[in-house]
C-alpha cells in the first residue's frame, strides 16, 4: 500500500492561471481586507459595480413603487411611459454598458499591475492570478 502522504515537503497550491505558488498562500484571504494591492483595486471595482448593478437594476421599480403618478403619468418618446422606457431599455442597456466598464476596468488593473494571461512574460517568469509573482 502507498503513502501518498509527502513527509517534509511542503504542500504547493495552482493558481487561477496555473501557476504554481506559495507566494500569497501565507496571508489569510478575506474580501473585506484584501492582502495584495491588486486585490485590494479589485475588489473596489467589484463592489462599486455591484452598487452601480443594485442601482440601474432596482432603481425603476423601486421609484415606480415610490411615486407611481409621476413614473405612470410621464411619456417620453412618443408616448411611452417612463417606467416602461426605463424597466425595458434603459436598464437592459444600462447592464450591458455595466458589464463593458468592468471589462476596461479589469483591463487598466491588469495592466496597472503588469498581469498578462499568457503563460510567460517577457522575463519567463509566470505571474500570478492573483497579481503576485511566482516564485
Amino acid at each position: 500500500m502507498s503513502d501518498n502522504s509527502s513527509q517534509g515537503s511542503e504542500p504547493t497550491a495552482e493558481t487561477d492561471g496555473g501557476v504554481t505558488t506559495e507566494a500569497y498562500l501565507d496571508k489569510e484571504i478575506n474580501i473585506f481586507k484584501p492582502a495584495t494591492p491588486f486585490m485590494r483595486d479589485h475588489l473596489r471595482v467589484i463592489w462599486l459595480s455591484f452598487v452601480a448593478w443594485i442601482l440601474v437594476v432596482f432603481g425603476p421599480t423601486t421609484a415606480t413603487l415610490l411615486a407611481p403618478d409621476l413614473m405612470t403619468g410621464t411619456t417620453i418618446l412618443g408616448g411611452f411611459p417612463l417606467h416602461f422606457f426605463l424597466a425595458a431599455i434603459f436598464t437592459p442597456l444600462a447592464a450591458l454598458l455595466l458589464s463593458v466598464a468592468y471589462a476596461m476596468q479589469r483591463d487598466r488593473l491588469d495592466s496597472k499591475y503588469d498581469i498578462s494571461h499568457d503563460e510567460e512574460t517577457e522575463s519567463g517568469s509566470a505571474v500570478a492570478a492573483d497579481g503576485g509573482e511566482s516564485e
